[in-house]
């Protein structure tokens, strides 16, 4: 996946230790006091114009996410922060070795999530390495985006604007989303929920641009991310299966890694049959793949299909949507998993 989000509210953490909690707090109160206002560094001569165009780029986006898409309209993503690092932060995710259920960390504001967030690589290697002598599969990775779900007013960063434009845009859609609208306790439905928005948003923001070379990259772009999807979460579902037949441990191990090897062989395929070569998830595959890998574009792709037919009962209209969402959020924890799963 493209990028994560790290929704780290450091003032409010819930058994963590003081090393985490001291790491948090710096790294929030230093990304924050890097903050200014995108019309500074519009209005300053010494600003590159490459910088320039990418923040005027930025602005008419952000209008476009609360006048357009009816999303929030507050302070977050119209200040422009430079971290001078190439990631906001980096995730630890971690699976067990025989199961697609994520190890979940618990704070008292946004609840329980599906990894932890450190600003020091560091850091979250270490503890990356902690959780591997432990016994569980672990995923280690760079995140671009920065949010407080809207507690703060949250920042472009220098880490997002190497993105697309399209891109780019859909980041930001997707931030706003979960300040839109958020679940404490389930990663699944806010991350689902937030990557639809992104999308649709996306959508509807490139015919709004009438671009049509942007446009057609994109919807390649797009084509190519639903197969990607499709042949991850045909492998974890394979999986699943496995995990559940109750073999011998040694069994299902040397079983795993057929199926994983498999997977990098069908990507492999996909690649240079139907993409004409094209390397842009060579990196994602490009390393020894576990169910942490897996779990991760399971929390953000899983329910996406079940927001899109719910969007389509509301006939595209976004508040209706956001107003159906939100009432299946207010649903008891089972009951909007049942949902979520389409069952």
């Amino acid at each position: 996946m493209r990028c994560a989000t790290c929704l780290i509210l450091s003032l409010v953490l819930s058994g963590c230790s003081f090393g985490y909690y001291a790491q948090s707090i710096g790294g929030h109160r230093d990304l924050m006091s890097r903050r200014q206002p995108i019309e500074d560094y519009l209005e300053n001569p010494d600003t590159t114009e490459e910088l320039r165009q990418r923040l005027r780029y930025v602005q008419t986006a952000r209008d476009f996410a609360s006048e357009e898409l009816l999303l929030p309209d507050n302070g977050s993503y119209r200040l422009y922060a430079d971290l001078e690092r190439p990631y906001a932060v980096w995730n630890v995710v971690a699976a067990p070795e025989f199961a697609m259920t994520p190890k979940t960390w618990c704070f008292i504001v946004v609840g329980c999530v599906a990894y932890r967030g450190y600003f020091d690589e560091k850091d979250a290697k270490a503890e990356g390495d902690k959780l591997l002598g432990e016994g569980h599969d672990v995923d280690v990775y760079g995140v671009t985006a920065y949010s407080t779900l809207g507690w703060f007013a949250d920042p472009v960063l220098n880490t997002m604007l190497g993105y697309s434009d399209a891109s780019l845009a859909g980041l930001i859609f997707h931030e706003l989303a979960h300040e839109k609208l958020y679940v404490k306790d389930d990663s699944a439905f806010n991350e689902a929920f937030a990557t639809f928005v992104e999308r649709e948003g996306v959508h509807r923001w490139m015919l709004y641009r009438e671009v049509e070379p942007a446009w057609d990259t994109w919807s390649l772009s797009q084509k190519r991310e639903q197969q990607f999807v499709a042949l991850v979460m045909g492998t974890r579902d394979e999986l699943v299966e496995l995990y559940a037949g109750g073999l011998e441990p040694e069994s299902m191990r040397a079983r795993k890694r057929g199926i994983l090897a498999d997977l990098k062989s069908r990507y492999r395929e996909l690649r240079d049959r139907q993409w004409s070569g094209y390397e842009g998830y060579d990196n994602w595959f490009d390393r020894e793949l576990n169910n942490a890998h897996l779990v991760s574009v399971g929390t953000y792709e899983s329910g996406v299909p079940t927001f899109r037919r719910l969007y389509q009962a509301q006939k595209g209209d976004l508040e209706a949507f956001y107003a159906a969402a939100q009432a299946i959020a207010d649903q008891p924890p089972a009951a909007r998993q049942t949902w979520l799963d389409g069952r």
